[in-house]
Parts: structure tokens; C-alpha cells; sequence
């Protein structure tokens, strides 16, 4: 009987690979904290949950707010990026062709369970359609729930703890083929065993193709420095809390996840504009001092103030121009940032921090404004800008 079930199990084995369901089962989830950088963050650990589970990671699309959109827009996923590399580290599908090709037969629309750490709301359920993006991002595939389930006390780190195999005794995927997240199942910031996941993150052709574009026809021959400045209204209002807060957001990728090399300041957060101008004249010095390509351009992305006039004020001796991209498109402006031969970030945003991931894994120099501080810098904690 033993060998009879074990001979079953096989032979549906097979039948699930032919007919292109993953018999292992598979990880949705709704990308919904925050705009792309924190999107971002959480896809890198969601990869890495659905890995250690060995279930197909369904790639959502992104969550979008645009001026005058009363609720959120999703972009599918190969919009911006590219499948096939992904599925070189893991079993990956869109969204959209697991809602058409797989979620029919894997995800009747009479058990739809969504998942979550305990109740959301009010009453005992996830309300996994309460609110904004939640209720538009699954209103785009037609998604009704039919109930929740409550997975605490377990969490996602794959890494400790043996919780692969406490999720797998708990959710056998025969009896659980799908696990659909509220929200997604990963950490914020990304989990430090995770950050090298970025190099599978690849642009998609037509974000690589506008970036390529604006570099080579709109740039100067030469080097370039790429600078994100985080500077509006709400990033003020946040980088307030850094006193009671040094852990803020992004931090870690400066401080560390222990605060190890310190803890942020105001000025990691919100550097002022004699702080921008000093640090971003001492990097171009740096660079023509080491390099034949001499820096002739900076290239700014921010999402308020680009500071344009002030830097090609501050610059115009040194014969460096000052560039933004022409439209408002922060993914061509993050695939510029990646090209650019050194690139200062911002120490607490995500928006950097993605930046930061992709240059790391090619090997490419990057910086933070402010950081080191000027005790970590005579110290030796870090390299020196």
C-alpha cells in the first residue's frame, strides 16, 4: 500500500509539471506599504520566503498612487522588470498568467483564503480588501475571499529557527496550494541574508532603453555622478523622528541592522544644501584625482526639489553640468542612478537603498550623504567618501 501511494503521488507529480502547476504550490501577495522603493524591499524578502518554501513566487504587480487617482493603480510586474532572470534563482509567474492559466484549476474562486498574522480590523478576519491599495489590488484580478487564516505565531524569516519546515508541516501544499499574503510576506527594511537578490532584479527593455537613451544623448562625454536628494514635504516630516527613530525606514544599509556603526542623524536624513554641495564637490575632486574620465555631468533625481540652479551655480568652475531626467519617471531615473560612475544616496530612503543593491552586486561605487559622520571617518568604521 506504502509503495502504491508513494507510486499515486508520483504519477500526479509528473501530471502537475506537464499540465505547468506547481505541485509545491505557490506564494501571492499584495505589495501593499508604501511606493516602490518599500515595494521593493518586500519583493526581495517575499523571493526569498517563497524560495525557502520551494513555492512558485506569483510576482504582483506594482502599486502605483498617480495625482487625481482616487485609488491606486497596479503596473504588472515585467512592465519594469524582466521574468527570465528571476527565473534562473526561483520558480516565478506573473500575476497575470496565474489568475488566466493557473488560478482556475490551483485557486477555485469558492476557497480563497487570505492569510495574515491575526485579525485585521474589526471582527476576525483579514479584511484583506479594506482600504486603499488592498481593495483596488486584488479588485484588478477579480479576487473575492472566501475567508482568512491566520498563520502567527509564525513569521518569515527563512533563515533561523527552521521555519521553512514549520510552514510546510503547517501548510502542506496538497492541502494548501495556494498561501495569498494581505500583505507581503517579507521584512522591512530587506532582510540582510536577502540584499543580494537585487542582481536578479533586471530592468525591463523599455526602462533600460529610455535610461540608455537619456545617457548618451542628453549627458556630456564623460564621467557622471548620480545624486538622489529626498526632500519633500512628507521626507521633512519624517526625518523628524530620527532623534527618537535612528533606525528609520532605510537606515540600516548606513548604520547597519544592529546600529553597529552608529545610529542616523538629521543630516544622514535631510542634508542641507552646504552639506549637499561640500560632499558632492569632494566626490567629482575624488574621482578626476583617480580617473583619466573626468566627471562632466551630475545627474539629480529627487521627488521635490532637484536643487538644479543651486548645483550648477555651486559647480560651474569646475565645468560640470547639472541634468534631470525631462519627465517624471522614477524608475528611468533609479536605472540612471545604477549607470552613473558613482552615485550619493540618501541613508533612509528605500528609494536609494534600491540603488545602492544594484551597484553592490556590479561592484560599482556608491555613497550616502553625511555618512560617515566625521568621528566614524577618523575612526576607520567606514570608508571614507
Amino acid at each position: 500500500m506504502v509503495s502504491l501511494n508513494k507510486y499515486l503521488f508520483f504519477v500526479l507529480l509528473q501530471l502537475s509539471f506537464a499540465l505547468g502547476f506547481d505541485p509545491l504550490g505557490y506564494v501571492l501577495y499584495c505589495p501593499c506599504m508604501g511606493r516602490f522603493g518599500n515595494q521593493a524591499d518586500h519583493f526581495l524578502g517575499a523571493l526569498g520566503f517563497a524560495r525557502g518554501l520551494n513555492r512558485t513566487l506569483v510576482l504582483p504587480a506594482w502599486v502605483e498612487y498617480r495625482y487625481g487617482e482616487p485609488r491606486s493603480i497596479q503596473v504588472p510586474f515585467d512592465t519594469y522588470f524582466k521574468v527570465e532572470p528571476l527565473q534562473k534563482f526561483h520558480k516565478v509567474v506573473t500575476m497575470e498568467s496565474f489568475m488566466k492559466d493557473i488560478a482556475p484549476y490551483e485557486w477555485p474562486r469558492n476557497d480563497r483564503k487570505s492569510f495574515c498574522y491575526m485579525a485585521r480590523g474589526s471582527g476576525e478576519s483579514c479584511n484583506a480588501k479594506d482600504g486603499n491599495p488592498f481593495g483596488p489590488f486584488w479588485d484588478t484580478y477579480d479576487v473575492e475571499f472566501t475567508g482568512s487564516e491566520f498563520y502567527g505565531p509564525l513569521h518569515y524569516d527563512m533563515y533561523h529557527h527552521d521555519m521553512a519546515k514549520q510552514w510546510k508541516d503547517r501548510y502542506p501544499a496538497k492541502m494548501w496550494p495556494v498561501l495569498a499574503f494581505t500583505g507581503a510576506p517579507a521584512s522591512f527594511p530587506v532582510q540582510e541574508e536577502n540584499k543580494h537578490l537585487q542582481k536578479y532584479l533586471r530592468w525591463s527593455d523599455l526602462v533600460e532603453d529610455e535610461a540608455h537613451s537619456f545617457i548618451t544623448n542628453v549627458l556630456p562625454r564623460g564621467a557622471f555622478v548620480g545624486i538622489h536628494l529626498r526632500n519633500g514635504i512628507d521626507w521633512v516630516r519624517a526625518c523628524q523622528h530620527i532623534p527618537e527613530s535612528p533606525s528609520l525606514f532605510a537606515a540600516a544599509q548606513c548604520v547597519g541592522y544592529r546600529n553597529e556603526k552608529g545610529k542616523a542623524t538629521s543630516d544622514m536624513c535631510l542634508p542641507t544644501k552646504e552639506t549637499i554641495v561640500r560632499q558632492l564637490k569632494r566626490t567629482i575632486k575624488n574621482i578626476n584625482n583617480k580617473s583619466d574620465n573626468e566627471v562632466r555631468s551630475v545627474f539629480v533625481a529627487s521627488d521635490s526639489n532637484h536643487m538644479i540652479d543651486e548645483l550648477r551655480s555651486a559647480l560651474k568652475r569646475m565645468n560640470v553640468q547639472v541634468y534631470k531626467y525631462p519627465k517624471s519617471n522614477p524608475h528611468v531615473d533609479l536605472a540612471i542612478l545604477g549607470k552613473s560612475n558613482h552615485f550619493v544616496g540618501n541613508c533612509v530612503s528605500s528609494f536609494s537603498a534600491f540603488v545602492k543593491r544594484e551597484r553592490d552586486v556590479k561592484g560599482f561605487a556608491s555613497s550616502f550623504w553625511a555618512f560617515p559622520t566625521q568621528k566614524s571617518a577618523k575612526s576607520g568604521a567606514h570608508d571614507e567618501l
